[in-house]
């Protein structure tokens, strides 16, 4: 019996998760995956009315989910970066979600901007360390708001936090197939401290592991090779800033944030799987999100719990319904609503 904790959000986050809970009832019906769903209201509307962002005791009532599912957390009428940082930087933090895993794979079917490329050459995975570097909110001002003022934001790489991340990424990189290739993308000629803890630490965690082939690409480099030459990446290793940066190019290149999704790692705790798209509240209330993303999220969430069969069974619908059924992956134009997009994945899991 798998616990889950189910977190809506806000806009069209509510609209895309119900799309995915439909998925999920299917496969678990089919496979007989037992499971319990508990909602929570966090999110805008709840700060607007209650003033409360995510307290300290539904954090610890988090911690005994086996996994989280998030819409999307982002409201107009609330100022940006009080639900960012009172919500979900909150939750990475408290529930130790130290690893953010952003698969990038484009699917058949799915326009990218880059030309002559296709699946085959767009299919890698980006570890990004989730819980510091300059995200601590390490730092504060000097003579706020006059002609002196001094702004100052620290990078914070403790020795532990950066082994784990890198350590994850080889345990990863080498159970993922053929090529079993890592980068480390940083910065090295420049962040000479943290970026040289980095690599002294990627050095030496690579001796355990022969299995797996190495090299390094400065960040800048790195944006470069994504757009020219994607298909020389297997697994990217990165810390919390970089990696915020190049997995949302990345999205592009997969075909947009209606396709991509990530999850929030703690190994040894509770983790959460999203959407890499907003709340888009644009488009709230319409029907003509694409729910894509959140049934990717779904998709890690199950192969993070272990249930390989039921992950597979919910990217084979994804690939069905994206090359055989959806005309575009943008909202508005994918020839079929959210819901029926939903519809259409789970009829396909179910018929299987």
């Amino acid at each position: 019996m798998y616990k889950i904790a189910v977190i809506p959000g806000d806009g069209t986050g509510q609209e895309v998760v119900h799309e995915g809970l439909k998925v999920l009832e299917a496969v678990a019906s089919k496979l007989d995956i037992k499971h319990e769903l508990v909602f929570y209201d966090l999110g805008g509307e709840r700060y607007k009315k209650t003033g409360e962002l995510l307290p300290d005791s539904v954090v610890e009532e988090l911690k005994r989910f086996d996994a989280i599912y998030l819409g999307a957390i982002g409201h107009p009428d609330v100022k940006p970066g009080i639900l960012e940082k009172g919500i979900l930087l909150k939750m990475r933090f408290m529930l130790d979600q130290y690893i953010n895993l952003r698969p990038v794979k484009l699917f058949a079917g799915v326009e990218t901007p880059l030309k002559d490329k296709g699946p085959e050459d767009i299919d890698f995975v980006v570890v990004r360390e989730n819980t510091e570097g300059l995200y601590t909110g390490s730092g504060g001002f000097l003579k706020y708001g006059t002609a002196d003022e001094i702004a100052i934001q620290e990078s914070i790489n403790t020795r532990k936090g950066v082994e784990r991340c890198v350590r994850y990424a080889f345990d990863y990189c080498s159970q993922r197939r053929e090529r079993k290739n890592l980068t480390f993308c940083g910065k090295t000629n420049v962040l000479t401290y943290a970026h040289d803890l980095w690599q002294r630490t990627f050095d030496e965690i690579a001796k355990e592991y022969p299995e797996v082939t190495t090299d390094y690409a400065n960040v800048d480099a790195i944006c470069m090779w994504m757009v020219k030459n994607p298909e020389w990446f297997d697994v990217i290793v990165t810390d919390n800033m970089f990696g915020d940066i190049i997995t949302d190019l990345a999205a592009m290149i997969q075909g947009g944030v209606g396709v991509a999704a990530g999850g929030n790692i703690n190994p040894e705790g509770v983790s959460m799987f999203e959407p890499m798209g907003g709340s888009a509240p644009k488009y709230t209330g319409q029907n003509i999100i694409n729910p894509i993303a959140s049934v990717a999220a779904l998709q890690m969430m199950l192969a993070v719990l272990g249930e390989e069969e039921a992950a597979g069974l919910v990217e084979a619908a994804i690939k069905k319904v994206i090359s055989q059924d959806m005309q575009s992956m943008a909202a508005g134009k994918m020839g079929h609503s959210t819901s029926e997009v939903g519809d259409l994945l789970a009829d396909f899991i179910a018929t299987s």
